[in-house]
């Protein structure tokens, strides 16, 4: 984790790699909480006798949209600024989902900040590139773009 004082501290990393999250286990627990949280319940994600049979690796998979909602778990794990009174989800500019990930599997988020914006009241808005890798594969599972507020 690394800890940036200031907003001011935290915008002179525009461009870089912020850091890297630790793995997180997507089982099947996971998936099917998910898809009752969302109503989602199709064959892929949570019948795991079907998707033995019929899915490429044997397995279901996590919906897209999981491994999307685990973003702020995983990036807070990478950094933060402690000179802040609040910040605040402030949407996605463009979210990829690249590659399945397959029940069992383990995945982590690397975090590149690529803006830094003021925004009304004080705050700033920071633009991330958010990349969810799945533990030994090439291919991410997710990269996203992703903005959040802070302030002071």
């Amino acid at each position: 984790m690394r800890d940036f004082q200031t907003v001011d501290d935290l915008k002179k990393e525009i461009g870089k790699e912020i850091g890297v999250s630790d793995w997180v286990m997507v089982d099947q627990d996971r998936i099917n909480k998910f898809a009752d949280a969302t109503g989602d319940h199709q064959w892929i994600h949570v019948d795991v006798a079907r998707a033995k049979k019929e899915m490429p690796n044997g397995k279901t998979i996590a919906h897209g949209y999981l491994t999307l909602s685990l973003l702020p778990m995983l990036t807070a794990q990478i950094g933060k600024v402690k000179q802040v009174s609040r910040g605040i989800n402030y949407g996605s500019n463009k979210v990829r989902f690249t590659n399945m990930v397959p029940a069992g599997s383990r995945v982590r988020a690397r975090q590149k900040l690529i803006a830094a914006d003021p925004v009304g009241g004080g705050g700033t808005r920071f633009t991330n590139e958010v990349t969810i890798e799945i533990e030994g594969q090439d291919k991410p599972a997710c990269i996203a773009e992703v903005m959040s507020i802070v302030y002071p």
